[in-house]
């Protein structure tokens, strides 16, 4: 009996260890900036088109290695300019339009360096009504 029961406590604290690596490494993976909102929204109808992108991330950007491009319904590239954090908001990026939009669907590609060193990237879109 004593045998089983030390055979049994050690099962539970190999369970308990490997449960809490699987937490930490949870943890870690959630830590990474993931876009919160945007404007326009994915997948929104807008009747103007927009004069910016506005991002908004869990956490803090480096402008350095963060940015957006955008791509019309045509499939190519839409003229955007330096991307800034909107206001003192770090977690924010913001990326004006240069070129006038015509009705369609359009593309948002947007790759950040999140404060804590880790890079992510995405997509969505939006369309400009008519």
């Amino acid at each position: 009996m004593k045998v089983h029961t030390m055979s049994l406590m050690r099962n539970l604290s190999r369970l308990s260890l490997t449960a809490a690596l699987s937490l930490a490494a949870a943890g870690s993976a959630l830590a990474h900036a993931h876009l919160k909102s945007a404007t326009p929204a994915d997948k929104a109808e807008v009747a103007a088109a927009p004069a910016a992108l506005e991002l908004h991330f869990s956490e803090g950007v480096d402008l350095k290695f963060s940015g957006a491009s955008l791509t019309g319904p045509d499939q190519k590239a839409v003229a955007t300019g330096d991307p800034a954090h909107a206001g003192n908001d770090e977690a924010s990026l913001s990326v004006p339009i240069t070129a006038k939009l015509a009705p369609g669907k359009y593309t948002v590609q947007w790759h950040v360096l999140s404060k804590d060193g880790h890079k992510v990237k995405g997509s969505y879109s939006f369309d400009v009504k008519p």
